[in-house]
């Protein structure tokens, strides 16, 4: 299997993020790219990007409702057998939302995903949420060479939150979605970032409100994912924190993580690049 980059970056808006984006692109370069919260239909997101992605090699799997959610895959190592929905995901009221679309790209099988924010555990969304990590645990057939990234709207453990008293009675940090979250890595897959960085303090969201992101009061809750293959050809695995600075950042960063093909257990360097950890 070929060297790839792959990220995974709730953009918060691809119209939004549009200045920032296409630059990103150029200048970190990765092969496949997971996006959420696109925020826009299908027919607006190709007129405003199957442009300027095709003129970077890049194939695209775009799957929104609009106002709300979307999520995206673009790919420079093919894009096949793509996967518009979760088989089996409930819907939230009438509709199915516009949260996963998976595809093969350079032999791994790769989900971009936006998991139900849940509002607060009271809420019929919680209820919603658990039941979507539930069908998105089932839809791993071979997690080999699954690749599952994005948004998933929990913290894995106390440590992915700045400061847990201010999360009590919330969502993202209950025991019940970290339950699914455990779940769905139990099929086989590897929180790729947390296994190259186990003990540092590691965040991808912080919130717009109080300078929280010059004070490095986040959470980490976009992940990356991976089965046996792809784990095992780790070679970096960071945040993007230069993604995050700037006019006009998305509340999250980016997720990068490089795989080549190094034999299982030879997981190379473990520096990230110097942007990434100023």
């Amino acid at each position: 299997m070929p060297d790839v980059r792959l990220a995974t970056w709730n953009v918060n808006s691809a119209l939004s993020r549009l200045p920032r984006l296409l630059p990103w692109l150029d200048e970190r370069a990765p092969d496949v790219v997971c996006l959420q919260e696109t925020k826009l239909s299908d027919e607006a997101f190709a007129e405003t990007f199957d442009e300027p992605l095709r003129e970077r090699g890049y194939e695209v799997a775009h799957v929104g409702e609009g106002r709300w959610n979307g999520v995206a895959l673009l790919s420079r190592v093919g894009l096949d057998d793509v996967v518009r929905a979760l088989p089996g995901v409930p819907s939230f009221g009438d509709a199915v939302e516009a949260r996963a679309v998976t595809a093969t790209c350079g032999g791994l099988r790769v989900t971009s995903v936006y998991v139900p924010n849940g509002r607060t555990p009271d809420d019929p969304h919680y209820a919603y949420k658990l039941e979507w990590l539930a069908a998105l645990a089932a839809s791993v057939t071979d997690p080999a060479t699954t690749v599952i990234a994005g948004d998933m709207n929990i913290a894995p453990a106390d440590a992915d939150v700045w400061d847990l008293t201010q999360f009590v009675d919330s969502t993202h940090v209950t025991p019940q979605e970290r339950k699914a979250l455990t779940a769905l890595q139990d099929t086989g897959l590897h929180d790729v970032v947390r296994d190259r960085w186990p003990s540092e303090r590691i965040y991808t969201y912080w919130d717009y409100r109080a300078g929280r992101f010059h004070q490095d009061k986040g959470m980490r809750i976009d992940l990356v994912l991976a089965g046996s293959d792809p784990a095992g050809r780790v070679r970096a695995a960071w945040i993007d924190r230069q993604a995050r600075k700037g006019k006009g950042p998305s509340d999250h960063a980016p997720v990068m993580v490089d795989l080549d093909t190094a034999p299982d257990g030879d997981l190379g360097p473990v520096v990230p690049p110097p942007s990434a950890r100023k």
